[in-house]
């Protein structure tokens, strides 16, 4: 799979603004939480705020590995889509902070309202299922285990 993410499920990924974000705790207990987002081309991954108190952050800053989705809600199986995620969270600071808050909040002007620390699930694998191509077809990205995970030009 090459390092371009297919224009279908960018287009899918700019559709909504909710994912969900699966992490576990060191004993191996799952949890999940609910999170609006904005995805980051530059970066491949999706842009999050959540204060540092809250269990999935404490838990992301445990272990950074998570997965999780973005989905379509609808009955009709022939409009079934949905994606499934892989990636690393990493708490933004420095230039990535400036450059993650701004692009956050121009999505979402009121959480300037909001406290929280801002997020970068840095994406290793997505799959998209899109019915609409054809039942259970499937779009696979994977990060070249070769590049280096982008970064935020230092300012």
């Amino acid at each position: 799979m090459a390092d371009q993410i297919d224009p279908r499920t960018l287009d899918f990924i700019g559709e909504h603004h909710v994912l969900t974000v699966a992490c576990c705790a060191p004993e191996g207990a799952p949890w999940c939480a609910n999170a609006f987002y904005v995805f980051d081309p530059q970066e491949q991954g999706f842009i999050i705020t959540s204060e540092e108190k809250t269990l999935h952050a404490q838990l992301f800053l445990n272990n950074p590995q998570v997965a999780g989705s973005v989905v379509l809600e609808t009955e009709q199986i022939g409009k079934i889509r949905g994606l499934q995620f892989t990636g690393t969270v990493e708490r933004c600071d420095g230039g990535l902070f400036d450059r993650c808050r701004l692009k956050y909040l121009k999505r979402f002007p009121y959480a300037v309202f909001k406290g929280g620390e801002v997020w970068l699930i840095r994406l290793d694998s997505l799959k998209l299922t899109d019915n609409r191509l054809g039942f259970g077809k499937k779009l696979l990205w994977r990060r070249d285990p070769g590049s280096n995970p982008p970064t935020a030009p230092a300012r």
